[in-house]
């Protein structure tokens, strides 16, 4: 009968034995929707910021911002490229924010996806200051964000921060979420985006866009200077790129009942 709990048939000692594995399947359903994406997030978070962390702290002066900024787009997409489909590969609190907010995760899983951000943030800086020398380690302030330091230039810092992690979220939002616009190419545009954020404002605030990548070094290497400049902007480009897209373009379960229609 349809209204029977699925059942499985165990071989036992010659004869039939019906198990019911509703609550197997339950538990299963459960891990998937819930605790599998935060432990990705976690994973994918340690990963990105191990390798962001690493080619600021070996970054060559003659290579200038190439580095870095290569290093962290390239990470991002190929960890988004393999891990993306599990948890969404957000690594970012500003992007979750921004996907829970057009409807394209949970909003039960967006505090257990920042703890799981901010946890690989600081794995993934633990990770880079042991493989570091000491020398090099302290002389970039252990990865941490060190380009602002005097009061006058926090007005723009933090406006670059919400701009520059506003073409971030958009990249997230339209090239993996979105049903209309997304696509194959979604892991390349988001590390691009990433690259291109770096090399254009990494001058002006470091280009951090993403507060996980700013937690984890400041707590290991203990450098807080001017660190809420890193939560505050991106978390408000994710909460003006989340508006903006439910304004203009509707949140998407709106779309996909309209796509129904």
């Amino acid at each position: 009968m349809s209204g029977e709990a699925p059942m499985c048939e165990v071989d036992l000692d010659g004869g039939k034995v019906k198990e019911n594995t509703m609550a197997g399947r339950c538990r299963e359903s459960c891990y998937e929707r819930y605790i599998q994406p935060c432990l990705v997030e976690l994973l994918g978070s340690a990963l990105f910021i191990f390798i962001g962390c690493l080619s600021v702290i070996e970054n060559s002066p003659n290579t200038g911002l190439l580095q870095p900024a290569l290093a962290h787009g390239l990470a991002l997409g190929l960890i988004i490229a393999i891990l993306g489909n599990i948890s969404g590969g957000h690594f970012n609190p500003a992007v979750s924010l921004a996907v829970t907010l057009i409807g394209g995760l949970n909003a039960m899983l967006l505090l257990p996806y920042w703890i799981s951000q901010l946890a690989g943030g600081l794995i993934g800086a633990a990770l880079a200051k042991a493989v570091s020398t000491e020398e090099r380690f302290w002389n970039a302030s252990g990865a941490a964000f060190a380009t602002v330091q005097e009061q006058r230039q926090v007005s723009v810092a933090l406006g670059a921060e919400i701009i520059l992690t506003m073409l971030l979220a958009l990249a997230v939002c339209m090239g993996a979420v979105n049903e209309k616009t997304k696509g194959p190419l979604a892991p390349f545009s988001i590390g691009f985006s990433v690259v291109v954020d770096i090399l254009a404002g990494g001058g002006i605030s470091g280009a951090c866009m993403n507060p996980a990548r700013a937690f984890g070094p400041a707590v290991i290497a203990g450098y807080w200077d001017f660190h809420w400049i890193y939560w505050l902007g991106p978390l408000l480009a994710g909460l003006l790129v989340g508006l903006i897209i439910r304004l203009f373009i509707g949140d998407e379960k709106t779309r996909l009942i309209l796509k129904a229609r």
